[in-house]
């Protein structure tokens, strides 16, 4: 039990270093297997708060599969394009962004046509980034915080022809193991050239400023992009495809478009056509289209909304996972039982609340940190504890049982469940039976200790299982004797004829026991007992360290001093009067018919006589 706090304070101690550890690779944002598991998590909580109502800011015109059709191929022709264009341009909105890569030059009426409908409009062309591997790490390298930026090999850009007169962005987006598009990077690299993204493009657009980098904080004119490590935008969806306002590219070409849904809005173009491959699998739908997390990027840029996840919640994060461990390792070493269950789970829950709160309100704290941090420490210490307190269940399994050998098994299990026993003396009657070896002491001269302490155990192992059997507690063994009660721990009425039952049962277990001792020692020892029934007095002896139950009283030293009556007559036992009074009717020595009697005899110590009564053995003729 004096380890325990020790055990505990080593838990603790492991548990924060395991803690801080995970939330520092959190806090950088290198935590690739967190993400693993926290994708999942967010998808669910994702569904739980369930759709978000799109600002009225921004309108896709999609290029559907109506739109091929009456066209007649894919992509569209240049010149098609541009009337798309001119027919948004016509209702006077603040920005158009085509999600098209226009990296090849196609006729030259089209593409003039195009860029002079882009030119009568602010507006933005995609480019794409092309990288070296598969996937892009975004976590921090050092202490420059554009490290973090996704590092392109290439950039795939459009048509100078294009680029001249609008705005270039890229459109690439971070994907997770399951492929749902988590985070719009704002920000590429090149070596040492930044490009913008389209949704930042748009929103400096909008804001008339190129946007400012200021270490790890992002401004776009006088608003502050709370953004990601490596400048990323969580993605936040508003829900399935068509959630967010969308025009078939088909009705403004037939002018079937309402004016409304293009004015004094942002309208991005995008293809929506099926086998376009631009889609992802998101919360709420398997297939949205590329231009749709890209919408919602700009909607999240020019409102403001949408999961923040930055430094800041990083950090709470990192804290929130090295309490939560720590509370939680804490109330399973404080107590294992309902209480503390029921606190642990109690602290959960709470956890889970604010976690979930905060996604609701738009703050994206990690759900799979906290949880890696706090299961392996959780389990471990548990698993551990159940292995110390199994080590200490045997341990006290074996104190136990060594004590029962030692002391009396009855006796043994009502102290553990009544603590209080004998705190007082106590008076009652009992019956008391003397058990003893003759010539015990002179055949112990000729043999050797292993000989000696062989004998003895066997003896001692006898008495014990006839007493349990009769109800009777050992109070003690001692040397070639030993002492029976009959009326510990609660005194019965049946307690005198179990006493007598029991010298009976010695009688035949002796007898067998000494028939089957080597040669050399049967027939030089034997056995006598002494029985008696009355007064006694029970008590627990001895300091706060150890204790004993010791009955004394005229009644043992009665019984104790039968055994020498029983000797001088050549009887087996001298019971007395008293006892087979108490024993009743039933007594099984009148059975035996070796019962005599009664006799009145001094006993040593004691003024007056006492009626006895012989069992067993042969008479001696004169004693």
């Amino acid at each position: 039990m004096r380890a325990r706090p020790i055990q505990t304070l080593i838990a603790l101690v492991l548990t924060a270093l395991w803690s801080v550890g995970l939330g520092y690779i959190h806090w950088r944002g290198d935590s690739w297997f967190l993400d693993r598991i926290e994708a999942p998590m967010t998808d669910l909580r994702t569904l739980i708060r369930g759709q978000r109502q799109p600002p009225d800011l921004v309108t896709i015109v999609a290029i559907d599969d109506e739109t091929v059709r009456r066209v007649g191929s894919y992509p569209l022709p240049r010149t098609i394009l541009a009337r798309i264009v001119e027919a948004i341009a016509v209702h006077r909105p603040k920005v158009i962004a085509l999600d098209l890569l226009l990296l090849d030059a196609g006729s030259e009426q089209g593409d003039k046509a195009l860029a002079r409908a882009l030119a009568a409009c602010p507006s933005v062309v995609a480019a794409a980034a092309i990288f070296s591997s598969s996937s892009q790490r975004l976590g921090l390298d050092g202490a420059d915080p554009l490290a973090a930026v996704p590092s392109a090999s290439e950039f795939l850009l459009p048509q100078a022809v294009f680029s001249d007169v609008a705005a270039v962005g890229v459109v690439n987006v971070a994907t997770d193991g399951s492929g749902t598009p988590r985070l719009v990077p704002l920000l590429f690299r090149k070596d040492e050239e930044l490009v913008a993204s389209l949704p930042l493009r748009v929103a400096s657009l909008l804001q008339g400023h190129d946007p400012v980098i200021e270490g790890d904080r992002l401004w776009v004119g006088d608003r502050l992009v709370r953004t990601d490590v490596g400048h990323v935008l969580p993605v936040d969806f508003f829900g399935p495809r068509g959630t967010i306002r969308t025009v078939s590219a088909q009705a403004l070409l037939s002018g079937q478009a309402d004016g409304s849904d293009f004015s004094d809005r942002v309208v991005i173009v995008g293809a929506t056509v099926a086998g376009g491959g631009d889609v992802y699998p998101t919360p709420f739908d398997p297939v949205l289209p590329g231009v749709e997390v890209l919408s919602t990027a700009v909607a999240d840029l020019m409102t403001g909304e949408g999961l923040v996840r930055n430094r800041h919640v990083r950090l709470t994060d990192a804290a929130t996972a090295l309490v939560l461990p720590l509370a939680l390792v804490g109330l399973l070493s404080w107590r294992r039982s309902m209480p503390g269950f029921v606190a642990m789970l109690a602290v959960l829950l709470v956890w889970l609340a604010s976690n979930f709160a905060g996604f609701v309100h738009g703050i994206w704290m990690s759900m799979a940190l906290p949880l890696v941090a706090t299961l392996p420490p959780l389990l471990l210490f548990g698993a551990a504890q159940v292995l110390l307190d199994r080590k200490r269940a045997l341990y006290f399994a074996g104190q136990s049982a060594l004590l029962q050998q030692v002391h009396a098994p009855g006796l043994e299990k009502w102290l553990a469940e009544h603590g209080e026993f004998l705190e007082q003396p106590a008076r009652e009657d009992a019956a008391i039976v003397f058990i003893d070896i003759s010539g015990f002491t002179g055949l112990s001269e000729t043999m050797g200790p292993h000989p000696t302490s062989e004998l003895l155990n066997g003896f001692y192992v006898l008495v014990d299982e006839e007493a349990s059997r009769c109800a009777g507690v050992v109070t003690g063994f001692m040397g070639d004797g030993a002492m029976i009660v009959f009326g510990l721990p609660e005194p019965g009425p049946g307690d005198a004829l179990a006493a007598i039952r029991c010298c009976v049962g010695l009688d035949e277990r002796m007898s067998g026991w000494l028939a089957s001792l080597p040669e050399s020692a049967a027939g030089r020892i034997g056995f006598k007992m002494g029985a008696h029934f009355g007064p006694i007095v029970a008590s627990r002896l001895g300091g706060d360290s150890r204790q004993h139950v010791a009955v004394t009283g005229d009644t043992v030293n009665v019984a104790s001093r039968l055994m020498e009556i029983a000797a001088g007559y050549g009887a087996i036992a001298a019971i007395s009067d008293d006892i087979l009074r108490a024993a009743g009717p039933d007594n099984p020595l009148f059975a035996t018919g070796h019962l005599r009697g009664p006799l009145k005899e001094y006993v040593r110590g004691r003024v007056g006589t006492l009626s006895v009564w012989l069992w067993g053995g042969k008479p001696k003729v004169d004693r």
